[in-house]
């Protein structure tokens, strides 16, 4: 029997294993927040499967996402990420990877961590939507407005609204699996 999914993912084998074991699955780990929010600001204006085609890539780029380093980076190293054909040689967006790993551990600083902080705009709770269709589900929220905001008070990068609620549904601070799709309820009940 065929799984009903989020037309979404198609039949994209690596849309659909991302789709079936990562998308809405609550996220509090700091360097996987971490990661997500890497790939989100290098996704702005792509398509996600572009960025998950280049994931591994950005991995290493990007020394495993490990934020730490990515704070100390200098020109040199911006430089040859900016020669790097395997990720988005966006100039602004490279250099919004090491100013945002500043910011995060900023946060981290602040708040203890950066999922106490993140996840403290929905109470710790993923926020539990019934979408029908992918029409319904929104590109960005006043709650990802406001996110936004504070993120960019904070010094972030490339967090638009829109950033920010693709952020949301990849790490599990809302589930907008559509309700046929299998994820839905297993996202629900917490039986990833």
């Amino acid at each position: 029997m065929n799984k009903q999914r989020c037309s979404w993912c198609g039949d994209d084998p690596l849309y659909i294993a991302y789709h079936d074991t990562e998308w809405g699955v609550p996220v509090r780990d700091d360097k996987t927040l971490f990661e997500f929010l890497l790939l989100e600001t290098f996704q702005a204006g792509l398509s996600w499967i572009t960025i998950l085609r280049k994931r591994e890539n950005f991995r290493k780029a990007f020394d495993g996402f490990d934020y730490k380093k990515i704070a100390q980076y200098d020109q040199k190293k911006i430089d040859s990420l900016l020669q790097n054909a395997g990720i988005i040689r966006n100039k602004l967006k490279v250099n919004s990877a090491v100013t945002n790993a500043q910011a995060f551990m900023k946060v981290q600083e602040e708040f203890g961590s950066f999922s106490n902080y993140i996840w403290g705009f929905v109470d710790g709770k993923p926020i539990q939507n019934n979408l029908k269709t992918l029409e319904n589900a929104p590109a960005n929220t006043p709650l990802s407005d406001k996110i936004s905001k504070g993120l960019k008070k904070r010094g972030f990068k490339f967090v638009g609204s829109t950033v920010v609620y693709a952020h949301m549904q990849a790490t599990g601070m809302v589930n907008d699996h559509v309700t046929s799709c299998f994820r839905h309820q297993e996202i629900k009940d917490g039986t990833f």
